[in-house]
C-alpha cells in the first residue's frame, strides 16, 4: 500500500490554474467531495449523474460565477493530472480512447455505464491509512480556499476534518511536507492593514474593543493570497468578520477605482430596508488614512472576476 507521503506527493502534482494567479476550484471542489464520499463508505467510483448536482450546488456556491457551466471538466480531466495515477475513468471504449484535451459534454458524461473515482492504490491508502485522508483535505482547503469558507466548505460536504486515530498510531504518521512553491504569509500584514484603516471595517465602520485589542476584526486579501496575491496594504481590508465572509463568497464587491460597494444581485436578504446589509449597497468604503493605501485596481478587478457572484445589483446615481 502507498505511504502517507507517496499519496501527498501525488495530490501535490495536480495541475493548478491558481498557479496562474486564477481562482479555478473545480479540481479541488471534486477532490473534497470524492474524499468525502469515502468517509461515508461509498463506492469506489460514482457515475457523473451522483457527482453532477453536488459538485453543481458546490461551484456555485464557493466559486465564480459561471464555474458551474464547466463541472464537467474536472471529473474528466483529473485522469490525466499526476500521471494518471490519481482518477480513473470507466467507460464506454470510444469515450476513453478520445483525446483527453476533447471533453466529453454533460450529455455523454450522463451515460450510466461512464464512472470515476480516485485510482485503487490511491483509494485503498486513504481508505486504510489512520488520519491520511482527514490531512489531505484540511490540505487543500487551506491551499485552494480563504479561511474563512473551509468550515462552510466541509459542512456542505458532510466533510469531518478529525480523524478517528488511536494515539499510538498517530504519533508515527510523518508530518506532510509543504511545497517550496508555497509563499509564505507575512505576519505583519494583518496589523498594517488594520492601522491603514484605522481599525474599523471599511464597510460599515465595526470597531469594537475588549481592552487594547480589536475584536472581531480582520485582515483580508482582495486577491487571495494563494491566487498569488501579496502581503501589501494595497491589497488588502480591513472587515469585521462578517464582512470579510461575505467577501470572500463574493456577496458583494468594491468598484475598482472609485471603491463603491456593490452587492450581487444574487444576494437577497429579508430585510430589504435600511436596517439591512443592502444599505451599504453603492455607498463609498471608509478609505484607509494615506491615499496611497487604498486598494489597487488590478487586486479589484481580480476580486470581480474570480470571487464576485455576477451579475452585479445596479448603483442608481443620485441626480
Amino acid at each position: 500500500m502507498l505511504t502517507f507521503n507517496q499519496v501527498w506527493e501525488v495530490f501535490e502534482n495536480i495541475r493548478r490554474a491558481q498557479m496562474h494567479g486564477k481562482y479555478s476550484p473545480h479540481k479541488p471542489l471534486l477532490i473534497l467531495l470524492a474524499l468525502s464520499r469515502i468517509q461515508k463508505g461509498l463506492p469506489r467510483q460514482a457515475n457523473f449523474t451522483e457527482i453532477d448536482a453536488p459538485l453543481k450546488g458546490l461551484l456555485t456556491e464557493f466559486g465564480p460565477s459561471s464555474a458551474a457551466k464547466s463541472r464537467h471538466y474536472p471529473f474528466w480531466h483529473l485522469a490525466t493530472d499526476a500521471q494518471g495515477g490519481l482518477w480513473e475513468i470507466s467507460g464506454p471504449s470510444e469515450l476513453l480512447t478520445r483525446p483527453a484535451g476533447l471533453t466529453p459534454n454533460l450529455s455523454e458524461l450522463r451515460d450510466p455505464q461512464v464512472k470515476a473515482g480516485f485510482s485503487e492504490p490511491i483509494y485503498q491508502a486513504l481508505k486504510y491509512t489512520p488520519g491520511l485522508l482527514e490531512s489531505l483535505a484540511q490540505h487543500i482547503l487551506l491551499a485552494y480556499f480563504s479561511s474563512t469558507i473551509t468550515d462552510d466548505i466541509a459542512a456542505t460536504l458532510g466533510l469531518s476534518l478529525e480523524p478517528i486515530v488511536a494515539a499510538s498510531v498517530s504519533e508515527t504518521l510523518p508530518v506532510p511536507y509543504l511545497p517550496e512553491s508555497r509563499k509564505k504569509r507575512d505576519p505583519g500584514f494583518r496589523e498594517r492593514v488594520l492601522r491603514a484603516y484605522e481599525f474599523r471595517c471599511c464597510i460599515c465602520g465595526f470597531d469594537l474593543r475588549i481592552g487594547s485589542m480589536s475584536a472581531g476584526l480582520e485582515a483580508g486579501h482582495i486577491q487571495w493570497h494563494m491566487n498569488g496575491g501579496p502581503d501589501i496594504e494595497t491589497n488588502g481590508l480591513a472587515l469585521c468578520a462578517l464582512h470579510h465572509k461575505l467577501f470572500d463568497l463574493g456577496v458583494f464587491t468594491l468598484e475598482p477605482y472609485e471603491h463603491r460597494v456593490v452587492f450581487s444581485q444574487h444576494a437577497v436578504g429579508g430585510n430589504r430596508n435600511l436596517d439591512g446589509e443592502l444599505r451599504h449597497h453603492g455607498s463609498k468604503m471608509l478609505s484607509p488614512q494615506q491615499t496611497d493605501q487604498k486598494p489597487a485596481p488590478e487586486f479589484l478587478e481580480w476580486n470581480l472576476n474570480n470571487i464576485f457572484k455576477k451579475p452585479a445589483r445596479q448603483i442608481v446615481k443620485e441626480p
